[in-house]
């Protein structure tokens, strides 16, 4: 199983999806991959999360197909149950630290603040999830946080945009960033994978 960081490594965005119907999941990775973005991040916000996670992984063995919105040991040992070869969180607690630690799922936790980024450290993750990247300061958040915590790398999530996504690949302490617009529920509703698959193709570009 790959580690977190050659998870984030693979790609310069990590697709963010949330999906209502799993019999699409495996048309939805497919277009993905072939645009060039093989990691791919199924939110636990429907109901067809689970199953979606089971049939992307099934079809497509060169997706690297993770689960978000993971926020609990329950959840976490049901999405590596599902097939998911990493997971994340918006956050991070002390029963889930146990749980990633137990599971033995790479963890993306998530952080928004200094304590925060410290708290994860002493629990041995140096690979995190800026959320919410926008709201949280944004690109002069995510380098302030850069001369205190060197050894830090992030993948900032939430409000990021095609227009914004290179200004936070440009920073020394950004892997990647996660977003929402490369596969958008009306496109996934709408099996529109054509558009998926160039949307994919044109954040793959962005350079890190």
């Amino acid at each position: 199983m790959r580690s977190i960081d050659e998870t984030m490594r693979r790609a310069p965005v990590i697709p963010v999806v949330s999906i209502g119907d799993a019999e699409g999941a495996p048309a939805l990775a497919a277009a993905l991959v072939a645009g060039g973005l093989p990691v791919i991040e199924i939110t636990l916000r429907t109901p067809a999360a689970l199953p979606a996670i089971e049939a992307a992984a099934k079809a497509q063995p060169d997706a690297v197909v993770g689960a978000g919105t993971v926020t609990n040991a329950e959840e976490l040992e049901q999405v590596r149950a599902a097939g998911a070869q990493f997971a994340v969180s918006p956050g991070l607690t002390e029963s889930l630290i146990a749980a990633s630690r137990d599971v033995g799922l790479p963890l993306l936790p998530g952080v928004a603040t200094a304590s925060e980024a410290m708290r994860a450290m002493e629990a041995g993750f140096d690979r995190l999830k800026f959320f919410p990247a926008e709201s949280a300061g944004g690109p002069a958040g995510l380098k302030g946080l850069g001369g205190p915590f060197p050894a830090l790398c992030f993948c900032p999530t939430g409000g990021v945009t095609p227009e914004n996504a290179a200004t936070y690949l440009a920073l020394d302490n950004v892997v990647c960033v996660g977003g929402s617009w490369v596969a958008p529920r009306a496109l996934i509703d709408a099996g529109d994978w054509a558009a998926i698959e160039r949307r994919a193709r044109a954040a793959s570009a962005l350079s890190v």
